[in-house]
């Protein structure tokens, strides 16, 4: 599971107000080589929690990315280089998605992680 997935995911457990974003747990991390497009970050980072990012970059052993981005940075071929690897093409291949407010656990096998419910989950 790539960081831009982890960005978009929250827990989906009834009566759950604050279910994003999940924390990661590692296991194992892998990587994959993708086509580096500026223009593509930059279009991507306009609707990315850079919070949440931060968080998962953290939790995935990458390099500490700055609080703020500035526009500055969004035209700077190394942080763009720096965003490009830690958002498409690092992943979380064997882990578990943690829920922040109830601590449901939601594993994520050959990186793809599992929100499926249980019928008793469902039904709270």
């Amino acid at each position: 599971m790539k960081l831009l997935t982890h960005n978009m995911l929250q827990c989906h457990l009834p009566g759950v107000k604050n279910g994003y974003p999940f924390i990661i747990e590692a296991r194992k991390i892998g990587t994959i080589e993708a086509e580096f497009q500026p223009q593509l970050l930059k279009d991507l980072f306009k609707k990315l929690n850079w919070d949440a990012f931060r968080s998962g970059a953290t939790a995935l052993g990458l390099p500490d990315f700055p609080e703020k981005v500035t526009p500055q940075m969004l035209e700077s071929a190394d942080f763009l280089s720096k965003l490009h690897h830690g958002l498409l093409e690092v992943y979380l291949e064997e882990g578990d998605l943690v829920c922040p407010e109830s601590g449901k656990r939601f594993p994520v096998s050959k990186g793809i992680p599992n929100l499926l419910l249980t019928a008793s989950e469902e039904s709270k």
